[in-house]
């Protein structure tokens, strides 16, 4: 069993939980608006307002990397599923541009179910 944690730009939420839907993996866990970064990329418009010393670009430059939002999904499944779930994800998210996010796949040592105490791959709702 794993919990496949990915950062998404939060605009691609919706399509994100379509893609996963349709791909059989209908239970998974989102956090709100979370905030972080990455390398520090921009947007081209304010790297092309810098070039040209346009002085708003450059303000919004200013010394260190800005946070942007975005969001936190989980998803606990059963081993056989994980490459699955990630290309799902992959595909719903990703652009030419920087900023997609980033997938990362954790074991997980036991699940439980609160309401019957049941144990296992069984309690996934996959």
């Amino acid at each position: 069993m794993k919990c496949v944690m990915a950062i998404i730009r939060i605009d691609k939420m919706n399509e994100t939980k379509r893609a996963l839907r349709d791909a059989g993996i209908t239970s998974m866990t989102a956090s709100g608006k979370v905030f972080g970064r990455g390398k520090g990329l921009w947007d081209a418009k304010v790297i092309e307002g810098a070039k040209n010393d346009t002085p708003e670009a450059l303000e919004l430059l200013g010394k260190e990397p800005r946070l942007r939002p975005q969001r936190v999904i989980q998803i606990i499944i059963p081993n056989n599923k994980v490459e699955a779930c990630v290309e799902t994800i992959i595909e719903a998210n990703q652009t030419p541009s920087p900023g997609d996010g980033k997938i990362f796949v954790l074991p997980v040592s036991e699940s439980i179910r609160v309401r019957t105490g049941e144990r296992g791959d069984s309690v996934l709702d996959i």
